[in-house]
Parts: C-alpha cells; sequence; structure tokens
C-alpha cells in the first residue's frame, strides 16, 4: 500500500503531465487559428487574382513557414506564388490537426 507522501508526489507528476499537455494543445490551437488568419489573407489576394503578395504578408508568411521547417522554407520567397503559401500553410495545418486528434484519443 503507497504512502501518503507517495501518492502526493503520484499526484503532483498527473497533475504537472496534464499542464503540460493541455499547454501543447492550446499551443497547436493558437498555431491553426493563426494559419487560418493567413489563409484568409491569402484567399482574399487568390480571390480578387492578385498574382503579387504584399510584402508584410509575405514576410508573415515566410517567418512562419520557417519556423515549422516547412520545405517551401528552402525557396526564394519574392518567387512563391499564393497557390503554394497556401499548400505550405494547409500542410502545417493538416499535422496540427492530426495532433489534436490523436491527443483527443
Amino acid at each position: 500500500m503507497p504512502t501518503i507522501e507517495e501518492t502526493c508526489v503520484a499526484i503532483t507528476r498527473l497533475e504537472h503531465r496534464g499542464e503540460v499537455e493541455r499547454t501543447q494543445r492550446y499551443a497547436r490551437r493558437n498555431k491553426i487559428r493563426y494559419i487560418d488568419r493567413l489563409l484568409n489573407e491569402l484567399e482574399q489576394l487568390n480571390i480578387a487574382d492578385e498574382a503579387e503578395l504584399p510584402m508584410e504578408l509575405r514576410g508573415l508568411c515566410k517567418e512562419f513557414v520557417d519556423g515549422e521547417a516547412h520545405p517551401l522554407a528552402q525557396r526564394s520567397p519574392e518567387e512563391v506564388p499564393i497557390a503554394d503559401w497556401m499548400d505550405a500553410l494547409y500542410d502545417v495545418q493538416d499535422s496540427l490537426m492530426f495532433a489534436i486528434e490523436d491527443d483527443e484519443e
């Protein structure tokens, strides 16, 4: 039979693990929300048949894709068309969505 101290240590570990998992879930959800905002802006440009990506939006996309180590990060951002930025963001979003589904199982 475990002692009270051993039980307290086990509970503390479980609480810590739960907090770490919650933090990771929130971080993934926040990334997904950020991707949604970027995709919305890119979609608006796409609908308007814009070929050029505004420098600020290109910088945000580049920074995000770099941080996620997506293969698109290897290309020069000036040469990347809007559709490729969108594909890269969807790739990252899909990987995050699968991670959330795994958490819920």
